[in-house]
């Protein structure tokens, strides 16, 4: 059965203000372009006001600036796009989850089970494990020994949750995610790596999101520690005694070496990398692609992408590029003699 809302229902659940017949039900939400006259639609930047006069959406979210360009019934917000993700969100719940523990669930017999959780088939639950109110855990997922969930967290099929590891309240984690294996340390010794144990954890805080196939490693002494807010894209390797501060957004494949300590609401494009025991400031942006090769001291956008080209002017380019250095010195020469001609030429005057 579809779920549906009057405007007048949702500003007074979410904010904002209607114009307009606050009376009016949406139960979707779409684009300008595609929305129908159930759905409500959006309209982030004023750019867009074409598509506002041709909708046929049914009603519209849209900023202060914005609000006397429809004569559609409206909620006006102060973030459109922040009100569009919470309509969005009422008006297409998760599916609801039967407290108790499914019969072909494992679970070990002193763990911790909320009788509010939902322990789905094929689950296993380790020793001493806890699990927090109305959480969620789906088929296939891996609790492990001594291992925390918090309340309201959703893990979605086949997530694994080594042994200690400590999760927050409303946590989100997709299919395949792992957090707490070991990370990547070895030490040499007569020709031979020599495998050094892993013993730290994996602490995360609240209303943390973890995509699909994500990796994060335990820590090998310290705790790897992932703080309130954050949110982690699909297919992201973070590598032991890595911290990412609150509220930062990571897009995929991103690879973060050991140790490397990333600020509080940074943003990192996709396939970026970080090499290990770098620091990051603090609202950063890194775009996608780039290569973190030092620490980065100040806020601001940083790029290090070596943008495209028909590939023989990229290869040109390359040659040039290999001799940078040489080209580098020459110059130098260059402009120390041309300051021995100009001072030549100036005493030459004089006399």
């Amino acid at each position: 059965m579809a779920v549906s809302w009057q405007l007048g229902e949702i500003v007074a659940r979410l904010g904002g203000r209607v114009l307009g017949d606050a009376s009016v039900r949406v139960e979707g939400i779409a684009t300008l372009e595609h929305a129908g006259p159930s759905q409500i639609s959006f309209l982030t930047n004023s750019k867009y006001r074409a598509q506002l006069a041709g909708t046929s959406a049914g009603a519209v979210i849209l900023a202060e600036a914005d609000a006397e360009a429809t004569t559609l019934p409206r909620i006006v917000s102060d973030n459109p796009y922040a009100y569009f993700a919470r309509v969005s969100t009422l008006l297409n719940p998760l599916p609801q989850s039967s407290p108790g523990i499914h019969p072909a669930a494992v679970v070990a017999a002193d763990a911790e089970i909320h009788p509010s959780a939902s322990i789905a088939a094929t689950a296993v639950i380790g020793a001493r494990a806890r699990i927090g109110a109305g959480a969620v855990v789906g088929a296939g997922c891996v609790i492990g020994e001594g291992a925390s969930i918090g309340a309201r967290a959703r893990l979605y099929p086949n997530v694994t949750i080594y042994h200690r590891c400590v999760i927050g309240n409303d946590f989100i984690a997709h299919s395949g995610a792992v957090i707490g294996a070991d990370g990547f340390g070895f030490a040499m010794d007569a020709g031979r790596w020599v495998k050094i144990q892993q013993t730290g954890r994996v602490v995360i805080g609240n209303d943390v999101e973890v995509g699909a196939n994500t990796t994060i490693d335990r820590g090998a002494l310290d705790d790897t520690v992932i703080e309130d807010g954050v949110k982690l894209d699909n297919q992201i390797q973070i590598a032991h005694n890595v911290r990412i501060g609150a509220h930062t957004a990571i897009a995929g494949c991103v690879g973060i070496a050991g140790s490397a300590s990333i600020g509080r609401y940074c943003r990192i494009g996709g396939s970026a990398g970080i090499l290990g025991h770098l620091q990051i400031a603090d609202h950063v942006e890194i775009s996608s692609f780039t290569l973190v090769g030092k620490s980065i001291r100040e806020a601001g956008s940083y790029s290090g992408i070596y943008p495209f080209s028909p590939n023989d002017d990229w290869r040109r380019n390359a040659v040039h590029l290999r001799h940078l250095d040489d080209m580098s010195k020459r110059l130098k020469a260059l402009e120390k003699q041309i300051e021995i001609l100009k001072k030549e030429s100036s005493e030459g005057e004089i006399r």
